[in-house]
């Protein structure tokens, strides 16, 4: 009972002087807002974050070819290696951890025309069927395209919602033609939208054909520098065996080569995207595709790896790393705004004792202890700073929702956030209270009777 009528008198001493008691509370009110405000759009940023690595597709990656070395010497940026597709083949039968492997072709430059329209896509990739499963990709309509219309190097097409927009106003473009390249292609699907990637870039204007077309059609055919005797004999023959007036292979019949495109097996890709079976076995997907690419490469011991491998989960821990440190140096603005609120308090509390000599002496000199005088200011200092923490909580969470309004930045409400909002108050409260409260309990009644 002695507690809940300290409690009382605590709250009639802050209502007596409203304007004060509000003034004192400001300095919370801003730091905890800010607090709040912080971690709501730090936590919106890590899951939009999260959401774009998830749009790549979750425990996948791609294998880029790396800078070719001679005698050590890494020889630039002109003299890349080469990834062939057979190398995807050997992936997919020798790692285990993984379940999904597409070569990648790519253009930057090619065209698309249908009608009076053009449009240059962000983003053409050559690719196989599963590479709408390691990417995540859905259908918005029509149908992906098959194995055996990449085997026949079949002229069609998927594009996204920009491609749609840009090229076919809007309207659906299923079983309709348009020229790429100055090749005739057949839409056969068109792909959910997926919006902006983590670095901005539109995800939406892409166009995916079947990477043999890709090579054949599109980008021309490219041969890689095999370092095996046998796709030298591939590429130049009679290199390695001087010949004269022979022929290594038979004419092909010109109708055949008219009516059916044959790639050659060291034809070169750009990229090889694959998927872990999960997740969490992305590791050891990686070392496996790593053992497999060094022992086709025929690569020692000293040698570095002629290719780099990129996974879904490399751009995790490095978004992490770089939101959490941002993370922490708001967080680190906002509660410095908080220590000036408590040291705010402490100082109008100070002053608070100053004014309330006499009534502390008469209180003590009634009956009250020292510990009740203690109690009842360490109160007051808590109340004001719990009230402060309950207006910042609702103010910063009111703030992080107009900035969404209005600027379209992502954030997530967290209750941890509040809870932590909460005990941080209190704990202001009781620290930056507790001195003025100590001071005012250790008055002499007869001196404090006497202060006028």
């Amino acid at each position: 009972m002695r507690f809940f009528t300290t409690v009382l008198m605590s709250l009639r001493s802050l209502l007596r002087n409203p304007t004060r008691t509000l003034l004192t509370m400001l300095g919370i009110i801003i730091g905890i807002a800010a607090v709040i405000t912080m971690m709501e759009i730090g936590a919106g940023s890590s899951s939009s974050i999260r959401d774009t690595i998830e749009k790549m597709g979750a425990g996948s990656g791609i294998i880029y070819p790396g800078v070719r070395r001679v005698a050590g010497i890494k020889m630039g940026s002109n003299s890349w290696t080469f990834l062939l597709p057979a190398d995807a083949e050997a992936i997919l039968q020798e790692c285990p951890h993984v379940s999904q492997v597409s070569p990648v072709v790519s253009s930057s430059s090619a065209q698309a025309i249908f009608g009076s329209e053009n449009w240059i896509p962000a983003q053409m990739y050559g690719v196989s069927p599963a590479y709408f499963a390691i990417r995540d990709w859905q259908l918005e309509e029509g149908r992906f395209f098959t194995e055996r219309e990449v085997d026949l190097n079949a002229r069609v097409c998927l594009v996204g919602s920009t491609i749609v927009k840009e090229l076919f106003n809007g309207n659906s473009p299923i079983d309709t033609e348009m020229r790429i390249n100055n090749n005739t292609f057949r839409v056969i699907g068109v792909l959910k939208s997926k919006g902006a990637n983590m670095m901005g870039n539109d995800e939406d204007d892409v166009i995916l054909i079947p990477w043999t077309t890709m090579r054949m059609r599109i980008t021309g055919l490219r041969n890689g520098t095999a370092t095996s005797t046998t796709s030298t004999l591939a590429n130049k023959p009679g290199t390695v065996f001087p010949i004269s007036g022979v022929a290594l292979y038979p004419e092909q019949d010109s109708s055949l080569r008219n009516d059916k495109l044959l790639i050659p097996k060291f034809t070169y890709i750009n990229q090889i995207a694959f998927s872990a079976v999960s997740p969490e076995k992305m590791n050891n997907a990686v070392a496996e595709i790593t053992n497999v690419l060094r022992e086709r490469h025929q690569l020692v011991a000293q040698q570095d790896d002629d290719f780099r491998i990129r996974s879904a989960a490399d751009f995790m821990k490095m978004m992490d790393k770089t939101n959490t440190l941002m993370n922490n140096l708001l967080l680190g603005v906002a509660l410095l705004s908080l220590l000036v609120g408590g040291v705010g308090i402490m100082n109008i509390m100070l002053v608070s004792v100053t004014e309330r000599t006499r009534e502390i002496g008469l209180r003590m000199a009634v009956g009250a202890r020292s510990k009740d005088i203690l109690k009842q200011f360490l109160i007051e200092s808590v109340v004001m700073c719990l009230v402060g923490g309950i207006i910042g909580i609702v103010l910063g969470h009111g703030v992080s929702l107009i900035i969404e309004s209005q600027l379209h930045w992502p954030i997530e409400s967290s209750p941890g956030a509040v809870i932590a909002a909460f005990a941080v108050s209190a704990s202001i409260g009781m620290v930056f209270g507790f001195y003025p409260a100590w001071k005012a309990s250790q008055l002499d009644p007869i001196e404090a009777l006497r202060y006028e």
